[in-house]
């Protein structure tokens, strides 16, 4: 099993009068944990929430349209709700997890527990 695992959409989103475009994401496993990266373009600090809901953590972003200072001639970059879900293996060191946005890129690291960390065994 990964330790990093997409939720199926669950009933209450997808009955929701929203709707969300799915960011997509990279995930890295290190020696020390998983760094996430999620694509959220035009998405700033302001307009992201991450949280932790048991081992479910949820990504959520909004893009707002980008204010026009001289006559519109052609659009396609709108405002815009993401949102994705996962699924965290109990092995993720859930207190220690820390997410920032650079240029419309998620970076979410999650650290592995010290009990599943590799670890040398002294020999006497």
């Amino acid at each position: 099993m990964n330790a990093v695992q997409e939720q199926p959409v669950r009933p209450e989103v997808v009955k929701s009068e929203r709707q969300y475009m799915i960011p997509e994401v990279n995930i890295e496993e290190t020696n020390d944990g998983y760094r996430l990266e999620a694509d959220m373009p035009g998405v700033n600090k302001n307009g992201l929430e991450v949280t932790l809901e048991g081992n479910e953590l949820t990504l959520e972003g909004h893009r707002q349209d980008a204010q026009i200072k001289g006559e519109l001639v052609h659009r396609e970059s709108t405002a815009a709700d993401f949102r994705r879900v996962f699924e965290l293996a109990p092995e993720i060191d859930s207190k220690n997890i820390a997410a920032r946005i650079d240029n419309g890129v998620l970076t979410v690291l999650l650290p592995k527990a010290e009990k599943v960390k590799p670890r040398k065994i002294a020999i006497s």
